[in-house]
């Protein structure tokens, strides 16, 4: 008999002690800004080039996605993304990028949250001055160890939007 309450003692520890982030309040305000910053940064990283600043921002896992604007533009994993970006890079100068109509939600427990925004693009190609206006970019963050990281992304143009000179 003592062996079955030292048994059921330790399970009612162990099972209590496991669950010590149970009652966790998320801080959906601290949270919701550090997102905000990191798209920020998302912003200051394309402007400047800084690879080592979007490396930071993307996780980089294999099964992360990234649509683009244009229709072949499906870019699973980090190694692809970061393809991608530094072919961008070596292409475009003269970033400026302009966000509004930002929405952040972040889950209940903390670990996920997904956003939508406007960017408005505008950037030199080949001399010439270009710019997208009304770009969407939606997208998924996850956060772990290392705060929060993009695991998903989507860039879309509206039809009624081209680029302009």
């Amino acid at each position: 008999m003592k062996n079955f309450y030292f048994v059921t003692a330790a399970f009612v520890i162990v099972f209590f002690s496991s669950c010590s982030d149970c009652n966790k309040k998320v801080d959906m305000a601290k949270e919701t800004i550090a997102i905000e910053h990191l798209l920020e940064n998302y912003i200051i990283a394309n402007e400047t080039q800084d690879f080592d600043l979007i490396e930071a921002i993307w996780s980089p896992q294999s099964d992360i996605i990234l649509y683009g604007t244009d229709s072949h533009e499906r870019l699973m994993g980090w190694t692809n993304i970061r393809k991608a970006v530094k072919s961008q890079f070596s292409q475009i100068e003269d970033t400026y990028i302009a966000a509004s109509d930002q929405f952040i939600k972040v889950n209940d427990d903390g670990t996920t949250a997904w956003f939508a925004e406007n960017l408005n693009y505008n950037f030199m190609y080949k001399g010439v001055a270009q710019k997208y206006e009304g770009l969407r970019f939606t997208g998924v963050l996850s956060k772990g160890d290392d705060g929060w990281k993009i695991v998903q992304a989507h860039l879309s143009v509206p039809a009624s939007v081209g680029v302009g000179k």
